[in-house]
């Protein structure tokens, strides 16, 4: 089932995607974590990856990022760690192409409309850095607020960051989209 924004449409990944998620993978610029360097996945990798069996108990979810523009996979988004009716921590990767069109923040939004709306979650989280402002300020502008901070963590172009958790709780998300209700009685 795709899950449609203002500029993208978050889809199932296809064999012909996994291309462009080996090449985000593998750019220094649109990897958020060094901790995987070097940059060496091989596509028969990323292949096996994508070919991972399917199951009912699902606990995470993958979509490709789909330009509505011109029908271009762009990137990837996904949520894991999922526990039922309470929380998920989610991660965005998007070609440098697509930087600064609001792509990310529609796809962050349709997300978390997804995960709110139909799985019922408390809490979304995500995890950066301090050297990655762009990514604080996409999650920043869908709500979410820097939760803990694991201060000089990431070692990243020759310089030490913070590790940054940052979360959405329920009540916030409401409270920015007047326009939706929500169905579930507070705890």
């Amino acid at each position: 089932m795709p899950l449609e924004g203002k500029l993208v449409i978050l889809r199932e990944e296809r064999d012909e995607d996994v291309p462009i998620f080996q090449a985000l993978r593998n750019n220094l610029e649109t990897q958020a974590w060094p901790k995987t360097l070097p940059p060496d996945y091989t596509l028969g990798m990323y292949m096996r990856r994508h070919e991972r069996d399917f199951s009912l108990d699902r606990r995470d979810g993958r979509f490709a990022i789909e330009w509505k523009e011109n029908g271009a996979c762009i990137g990837h988004i996904g949520y894991s760690d999922l526990v039922p009716r309470w929380s998920a921590s989610i991660g965005i990767t998007i070609h440098q192409d697509y930087w600064g069109t609001g792509a990310a923040h529609d796809s962050v939004e349709t997300l978390l409309k997804f995960l709110f709306e139909e799985l019922g979650l408390r809490v979304v989280r995500l995890w950066t850095n301090s050297g990655n402002p762009a990514a604080v300020k996409v999650a920043q502008k869908s709500g979410f607020r820097i939760s803990a901070r694991g201060r000089e963590a990431v070692f990243r172009k020759g310089a030490l960051y913070d590790s940054l958790v940052m979360d959405l709780l329920r009540e916030e998300y409401y409270e920015r989209h007047p326009e939706l209700t929500d169905g579930l009685p507070p705890l």
